[in-house]
Formats: structure tokens, sequence, C-alpha cells
């Protein structure tokens, strides 16, 4: 008998507990939503005033931070809405080569006016070392895009045999040079190369690729700001933004946590307070996680890894994933897919970015962007 009531007293305490927690969550919830909507529409009014001469839409991370607010007055629960989206209804496809281009031209204005108003124009640096096709292609591709944007570009090309201590040399020049606003070392290194102990001689003011453990470790904590946000990441934030997507409160998803894509756009989405799940190769189950997601950030790498059972309809899903595959029918004998299997997401994402053409072109449109700032940082010109 003794044991018989311990039990049930056990058991109506352990539900008094979570009837508590849960009103506890959801008064938290909404006391953090209202006061972040109060704030969004206050402290930010001076942004949003002066949103005509942004060229981003993503406001400064700092604007976004609240203070945890936990209420406890909150009985009522209101369930999440299915998205009503039809079966046949194909997904609207996220232009990022249009969106970069508006953005690339919002730069060159910029940088004509700083020309115009003190005669100094941004400088980018880039340090090529070795002759991979792939890294010659992508620095020609952002030479190209600095020359039409107006911003000055020097590149130091060297043998892929060369030593440690002349990739140092051309670094510590850029460095010091007052014209360099931004400096790109293109990446991967050849093997024998110490890429860390190079990127670390990287000065923190011109590391426009936002590599720089300071510069993450400001964009994984609240109340800081980041001289520089990673430029793919920022060009996905960018893209979900100009979406129409809602972040807030939103279930986000991120397969792969590389340095350069999965960990600094899970810091963002957080900074922009979604729920954050990442997905990586020892992840048990998951399909099953990623299913739940309203966002999907996928950077993993891997053909058509993302298939429809993986996707919740109506979805947001933004991939970055560039991967060549066989096709004889193609002019170079291969052609460019993503992780996501393009045709299935279609008939169940509500937007999906498409490889080519989705997050690459605002990768580069970022970079220039964050040279952009650089320079303006320099000159005080604003």
């Amino acid at each position: 008998m003794m044991w018989s009531l311990g039990s049930s007293y056990k058991k109506i305490t352990k539900m008094m507990v979570k009837n508590a927690t849960r009103k506890m969550a959801v008064g938290w919830t909404k006391e953090s939503k209202r006061h972040l909507s109060s704030k969004m529409t206050t402290a930010p009014n001076t942004w949003k005033n002066n949103q005509s001469s942004q060229i981003l839409l993503s406001p400064p991370l700092v604007s976004l931070d609240v203070p945890e607010i936990w209420g406890a007055n909150s009985n009522h629960y209101d369930p999440p809405s299915s998205p009503k989206i039809s079966n046949v209804q194909l997904a609207t496809i996220i232009d990022g080569k249009a969106i970069a281009e508006e953005i690339r031209s919002r730069v060159a204005s910029d940088v004509k006016r700083m020309k115009a108003y003190i005669g100094k124009v941004p400088g980018l640096a880039v340090i090529l070392v070795g002759q991979r096709r792939d890294s010659q292609t992508y620095v020609r591709n952002k030479i190209k895009a600095c020359e039409e944007a107006g911003i000055k570009s020097v590149m130091a090309e060297l043998p892929n045999c060369c030593a440690e201590e002349d990739v140092m040399t051309a670094l510590l020049k850029f460095n010091e040079d007052p014209s360099v606003h931004g400096i790109l070392v293109q990446l991967p290194l050849p093997e024998h190369l110490d890429e860390e102990k190079i990127l670390n001689m990287l000065s923190l003011e011109k590391d426009v690729d936002g590599f720089h453990p300071v510069n993450m470790g400001n964009l994984s904590m609240r109340g800081r700001e980041p001289l520089f946000v990673p430029c793919a990441p920022k060009g996905c934030l960018e893209l979900l933004i100009r979406s129409g997507m809602e972040i807030v409160g939103k279930k986000a998803v991120v397969i792969g946590r590389s340095n350069i894509v999965g960990l600094p756009i899970a810091l963002l989405l957080q900074r922009h307070h979604a729920t954050v799940t990442i997905v990586h190769a020892f992840t048990k189950n998951p399909e099953q996680i990623t299913c739940e997601a309203d966002i999907i950030v996928t950077a993993a790498g891997v053909p058509n890894l993302i298939r429809s059972s993986w996707l919740k309809q109506g979805a947001v899903v933004i991939d970055v994933g560039t991967c060549p595959i066989e096709d004889p029918s193609s002019e170079h004998g291969y052609r460019l897919v993503g992780d996501v299997c393009h045709e299935e997401a279609l008939r169940i994402a509500s937007a999906v970015t498409p490889v080519p053409g989705g997050v690459g072109p605002m990768t580069i449109a970022m970079l220039l962007c964050n040279t952009l700032d650089s320079a303006k940082r320099v000159y005080r010109f604003d």
C-alpha cells in the first residue's frame, strides 16, 4: 500500500512538473517573440529607414539580440498549422543568379560613389597556389566580378611546389598594403603547406572570407558583431530573407558541419532565432530529423543525397552542394548537381535553390560586399 501511494505521488508530481515546464516554455516563446517584434519595430527603425541605401536586406546581428525572458503565465498552446500546398504545385525557384546581379549592381554603385567622393576604391588580393582547374576557375570568376564592380584586384600566383615561406611573404605583403582591403587565400592549398598556420597570418581586418577564429567567435556570441560573415552562409541567409521565409522560431536543419559553410550557417540561423539542428555523417536517422525541418541548408557535397522522403511539405531548401557528375552529352563531359534531388524537391518544397545558379553566384556577391565594407571601415565612408 505504501509503495502504491508512493508510486502515485511520483506520477502526480511528474505530471505537475511536466505541465509547469510546458507552460513556462510556451510563455517564454510568446514573450520572446513579443519582445523581438517590439525590438524589430523600434530600435531597427533606423536600419529600416536607411534600407534604401543598404545593399543587403539582412540587419546587423546585434540588432537581433533579445534577452531570455521566462514567463509562466501562459496556459494556451497554438499548434503549428500545416502549410497548404497543392501536390501539383511546383516549388518556387530561388534565382540566386538574378539576386546576385542586383547586389553586385548596388556594390558597383557604391564603389563609383566612393571613387567620386574620396578618390579611393576597395581592393581585393587573391593568393592562388598550384594549377588546380577548379581553383583557377573560381579565382577567375572572382577577379572578373571585381572588375565589373570597379573593385581593384591583385593576384599572387605561386607554383604547386612553392615553399611555405613564399606564401607567407605574399600574404604579409598584402597585409601591409593600405590599398588592399580584403585578402583571399584560395583553398584548398597543396598538402605540404600548413593551411592553419598560413590563414592565422591573415590580417583580421582583411579577412573577407570570415574564417578567422575571432570572426567565427563573434558570430557565435550574442551581443557581438563579426567584422565579416563567411560568404556562402551570408549568401544563404540573404536568399532566405529575399524569398520571404520567416526564420524566427522555425525548425532549421543544416546538413554538413564544415568550417566554411555548415558551422557558420548554423550559427547565423541561430542568431536569427531559428531552432537549429546539425546533421552530419555520424547522425542517426538523418532522414527522420531532416523531414521535420521548415528550412534545410545542405552542404554535404554528396550528389542527390536529399531525396523526397527527407523533405517536409512546404519546406524551403537551400542547396550549397556543387558536385560534378559524368555526362557524355555535356560539352565538358560533366554537369553540376547539388546535394538535393532537384526534380523531387520541386514537388514537395515551397522554394528551392538550383545548382548551378543558386548559392554560387551569391557567394561571389557576398565577397564583393565584404570587401566594400572593409574599405568603408578604413576610409570611414558611409
